[in-house]
């Protein structure tokens, strides 16, 4: 199972590459129209803008781990072993409640939005924004498989997803 989800994450991987580079290419596009040839297309901005949505949105679903996020947790490395279950616990049932409560207006927002379309490329805003859909729901797979863990007494301070170690040489 491990080397499939590896597999797996280094191709989210690949994918967060290639909407880096269609922004960085886009983003040339951009400043070569705007300032060599002073003809700005408004189209570059709204790539730009896509792009960067979806990349936050897939980086933090499918790349970032817990460790990665920013986090209060002075009180939480103060605390025993038993308090960071409980503590980890509490965390990942209210995430988990949070985004399943939030998930049928999550649905509803996306789809309404089938009906507009962006201002110079006509993508339905649907597609724009329904990898907010996928957002939360792998951040419901991941809590609830974070719940299920800690109830079965896994340790609070385990990591889903280990990165690559890099040797510096």
């Amino acid at each position: 199972m491990k080397p499939a989800i590896a597999w797996l994450r280094r191709r989210a991987e690949d994918v967060a590459a290639g909407l880096l580079a269609v922004m960085f290419l886009t983003f040339l596009v951009q400043i070569f129209t705007r300032y060599v040839i002073n003809y700005p297309l408004a189209w570059t901005l709204e790539v730009c803008l896509t792009v960067w949505l979806w990349l936050v949105f897939w980086g933090a679903a499918f790349i970032l781990d817990d460790r990665d996020q920013v986090k209060f947790d002075m009180f939480y490395l103060a605390a025993s072993s038993r308090v960071r279950r409980i503590l980890a616990l509490v965390t990942a049932v209210a995430i988990l409640a949070g985004f399943l409560a939030a998930l049928p207006a999550t649905w509803d927002y996306i789809t309404f939005y089938k009906i507009k379309k962006s201002a110079t490329l006509r993508i339905r805003l649907d597609i724009v924004f329904s990898v907010y859909g996928i957002f939360a729901i792998a951040i419901i797979t991941r809590y609830a498989l974070r719940a299920w863990q800690l109830m079965r007494g896994g340790s609070p301070d385990a990591v889903s997803q280990p990165h690559e170690q890099v040797a510096i040489e």
